[in-house]
């Protein structure tokens, strides 16, 4: 007999979440403030629960998910851990340098991720992580795989896997 797996995959138009952010590339340049309309999906693989015969609730991976993406959404995303882009947050401000440039944001517009820049894949992953920890807190359910993507705009974009 064959091995199975089994999978269940996300991905539905109020999985969508609207930022501003702008990276740093090649080791020294900044791009422009500029922002997209980013779509999330979501894949879990697993055994089928004895129960239930399925990998996972369609609705909790949804609303999980969904959680995530509404914090996002709407806000500015920095990231913390750039090492040419400098944000210093205040509790009315978020001052942000990139050599000669520099911005001012409201602190309740900020989103202040931990990562290094704020590009699809890295966004992808802070989902991942973020969504890991929700599954095993508030559903019990470690997947044997997660899928993240994460994309930026249509035909773009990037997914991270993490693996049990």
């Amino acid at each position: 007999m064959p091995t199975e797996r089994f999978k269940v995959r996300v991905t539905k138009d109020h999985l969508v979440f609207c930022c501003g952010h702008f990276i740093s590339y090649r080791g020294h340049q900044c791009e422009r403030l500029h922002g997209h309309n980013y779509r999330c999906a979501v894949e879990v693989e697993g055994p089928l629960l004895p129960d239930d015969f399925y990998v996972f609730d369609f609705i909790a991976l949804k609303k999980r998910t969904k959680e995530i993406t509404d914090e996002l959404d709407h806000h500015m995303l920095l990231a913390t851990n750039n090492p040419v882009i400098s944000v210093a947050p205040t509790p009315q401000c978020v001052q942000v340098r990139y050599e000669d440039r520099e911005w001012l944001f409201p602190r309740g517009d900020c989103i202040l991720l931990p990562i290094e820049n704020t590009t699809a894949e890295l966004i992808a992953r802070y989902i991942a992580g973020r969504l890991w920890e929700s599954l095993k807190t508030n559903e019990n359910f470690t997947p044997e795989v997660l899928r993240v993507e994460v994309e930026e705009a249509p035909g773009q974009s990037a997914t991270v896997e993490w693996r049990a």
